[in-house]
């Protein structure tokens, strides 16, 4: 009953302001080069899923920030418990990843042109960049919490390196990580977005970029409001959900 009342209360603002956009577009005649109506985006959208360019730019935004991301987390987590179980590794390493973290995402965009062209390739590294960096930094976070007293523990009942690491410093770390998946994904997504605007010809950035040089505000609204929604979805429906589960699990809070 409570995820009920909480899913309404999330989304009854953007009915709202649905409902505003809807009377205040032909009660003042705004021209539909300033913004479209909703039945323009409407009528959009309808169009681009008949002739099936609206489920590829979906489809090729999605492939890629998912490649993106799980390349950053598969090779930022193993760095990050480096960091965490080796002070002088992290000494070493702090400060350039302080350096990189600004530049992670859209910065990297015209270089990541140059070296894999135009494409799929430059797109995921982009995204990668901006997931590494956040994830790794967490998980170093989450490792230094653990206190030593339960890896001496573990050691002394017998714990090997491998036993260490799958019992105590991923679980310890996990919250640490989920969280910094959910904030670097959400880089990832903008990163995306500004990437597909210059390096590729499909996606959600591109049909953005395409349709402000026709004029089409019916499309480019469109494409916001896909955007957001997509991004919503994968935020309430899978990261917000897993990150509680794995606080309950893992962290300091318990199921009640």
């Amino acid at each position: 009953m409570n995820g009920i009342v909480d899913g309404i209360l999330f989304v009854a603002p953007l009915i709202g302001l649905v409902v505003i956009w809807a009377i205040v577009v032909p009660l003042f005649d705004i021209s539909p080069r300033t913004f479209p109506s909703l039945g323009a985006v409407a009528r959009a959208g309808l169009e681009s899923l008949r002739d099936g360019s609206l489920p590829a730019h979906v489809g090729a935004s999605l492939l890629r920030v998912a490649l993106g991301t799980l390349l950053g987390v598969v090779t930022a987590v193993p760095l990050g418990i480096a960091m965490g179980v080796s002070r002088a590794t992290a000494m070493f390493l702090t400060p350039l990843f302080r350096f990189f973290s600004v530049l992670a995402g859209i910065a990297w965009i015209p270089i990541a042109t140059l070296w894999f062209g135009y494409g799929f390739g430059a797109i995921s590294f982009v995204i990668f960049n901006a997931v590494f960096f956040v994830v790794a930094y967490n998980t170093l976070l989450g490792v230094s919490t653990i206190p030593h007293s339960i890896r001496n523990a573990a050691s002394s009942l017998g714990a090997g390196r491998w036993a260490l690491l799958f019992h105590v410093l991923l679980p310890g770390a996990l919250p640490n990580i989920v969280m910094g998946v959910r904030t670097g994904l959400g880089f990832a997504w903008r990163g995306l977005i500004a990437a597909e605007m210059i390096a590729t010809n499909v996606g959600l950035g591109y049909m953005l970029f395409v349709a402000r040089d026709f004029y089409r505000t019916e499309v480019i609204v469109l494409g916001m409001i896909l955007i957001g929604t997509i991004w919503l979805m994968i935020d309430r429906l899978i990261l917000v959900p897993l990150e509680r589960a794995t606080i309950e699990r893992w962290g300091m809070v318990r199921q009640s």
